[in-house]
């Protein structure tokens, strides 16, 4: 019976890579430059291995997609204190890639202790890429009202003005980011191999486990255990942020760069983005404006909440959002005509279809509930539900969407400029849903007359102009 392995990409790859190399696995092309997310094993013949986002390991191999994997503990521990039944086995410690998840608070302007947490009047607003662990956090430290912002990433911009606390991740013993400091310790961690509990009782996985624990540093899987930690003095104060103030998010990631570039044509002088140190606070030299960088993905939610008056983000997410909360108050306000992608449709090359019809067909001869993986979940959805694909169900992802064809998935939602990072893959587009570009958007119905509306309107103009030169 065939073994069936997730192996990670990211900040564990090189140390897994090298952990298996001294296991005698020989995998050829697991290195940062691979371009497949499928590889096998000289020494293993048997064993299917397959690359994934490191958090999206546990939740395939806790569904029996996979039979192992490896990942770190805080993903595993995200998953389980969601789903404590799971059939996810954490089997060992595997001793790289050690860091810790802190709850923390801003360095200037933040509560110090837990017991000022649960002091503190009204709802403790958390920010997390770790939704389930912050939830578990609130109600064990018995916290009257809370409320969890999941965000895509960049938690650490959000406090204070945005959120009270945020659930970050950071090295052991240091402050997770320059603006926060810890105020406990939620959970250490590592990478860890884990396994399926039906394939650990059913299949033989004996031989590769072992192979793996007798190549890694002696250690032990570390469970959660909040630990109240002493925290920096907090000296200065951030400047508060008045009601006149005009708050804007900028994209992180691959469109900093564009972004920058069109900021440069409007005239508006930005220091330190892309910030070579990670600095989320970048200065703008515009009065009465504050700029944080935050996610794309996050961006329309923020902005529908009042966090932030203006942002950039992409088409793609504005569609996303707004068809999760069709009357959400937020609007596009400049297509800014940079970052083009198409969404599209993607199946494995390997099926006879090529068109949504044909898809149709294969879905009534399959029989079996059709698995779209995507990270747009709300775009994909419509999709389905618009094209009559029949009973179907919907994969998160969170990147590298492109290794779960064919095997962990029919179809797939997908971005793309050129489609040859799909067609490396031996996939193949079989429509397109809508094209995006880079966007500027901001709330519905914002009074334009006032002293803020003004400011806004200025930035707008601005841009808008810049766009048409």
């Amino acid at each position: 019976m065939a073994v069936k392995i997730a192996l990670p990409k990211g900040r564990l790859l090189t140390k897994t890579a090298d952990l298996l190399q001294t296991a005698g696995w020989q995998i050829d092309g697991y290195d940062s430059k691979t371009r497949s997310y499928r590889l096998a094993s000289a020494r293993f013949p048997e064993l299917a291995i397959k690359i994934f986002q490191e958090k999206d390991i546990p939740i395939q191999v806790s569904i029996g997609n996979y039979d192992l994997g490896i990942c770190g503990l805080d993903w595993v521990e995200e998953l389980k204190a969601k789903y404590p039944s799971s059939a996810l086995l954490k089997v060992r410690s595997l001793g790289y890639g050690e860091g810790a998840l802190y709850i923390a608070a801003s360095r200037f302007a933040g509560p110090a202790t837990v017991d000022q947490v649960k002091t503190k009047a009204g709802a403790v607003r958390i920010a997390t890429e770790y939704p389930n662990l912050a939830e578990a956090f609130a109600l064990r430290n018995r916290l009257g009202r809370f409320s969890i912002f999941p965000v895509w990433g960049g938690a650490e911009a959000y406090p204070p003005e945005n959120a009270d606390l945020a659930l970050v991740a950071g090295k052991e013993g240091t402050a997770p980011a320059d603006d926060l400091a810890p105020i406990t310790k939620v959970l250490s961690y590592s990478a860890v191999l884990v396994a399926n509990r039906r394939s650990w009782e059913s299949k033989d996985l004996g031989h590769l486990v072992t192979s793996i624990c007798d190549s890694c540093a002696e250690s032990v899987v570390r469970s959660d255990s909040p630990v109240a930690e002493a925290v920096a003095q907090k000296a200065a104060q951030i400047p508060a942020v008045g009601e006149e103030v005009v708050r804007l998010a900028l994209p992180d990631g691959h469109q900093q760069t564009p972004t920058l570039e069109m900021l440069s044509r409007a005239g508006i002088q930005i220091d330190d983005y892309p910030s070579p140190k990670g600095n989320r606070r970048p200065t703008i030299h515009l009065d009465g404006v504050m700029v944080k960088v935050i996610r794309p993905q996050d961006m329309p939610l923020q902005v529908a909440n009042g966090n932030f008056d203006l942002a950039i983000t992409g088409r793609d997410w504005l569609r996303e959002h707004l068809y999760q909360f069709p009357s959400s108050p937020v609007q596009e306000r400049i297509d800014l005509k940079f970052g083009w992608v198409r969404i599209v449709a993607v199946v494995s090359q390997a099926l006879s279809v090529d068109s949504t019809s044909d898809l149709r067909q294969f879905i009534a001869e399959k029989r079996t509930p059709l698995r779209v993986a995507s990270e747009y979940v709300n775009i994909a959805d419509k999709y389905a539900r618009d094209n009559h694909l029949g009973y179907y169900r919907v994969i998160p992802t969170w990147g590298a969407t492109e290794a779960f064809l064919p095997e962990d998935a029919d179809l797939l939602i997908e971005n793309t400029q050129t489609g040859q990072t799909i067609a490396r893959h031996n996939l193949k587009i079989i429509d397109t849903l809508f094209e995006s570009t880079a966007c500027l958007i901001s709330q519905t119905g914002v009074d334009m007359s006032s002293r803020k509306g003004r400011k806004m309107k200025s930035i707008i103009e601005t841009l808008r102009r810049a766009v048409r030169a």
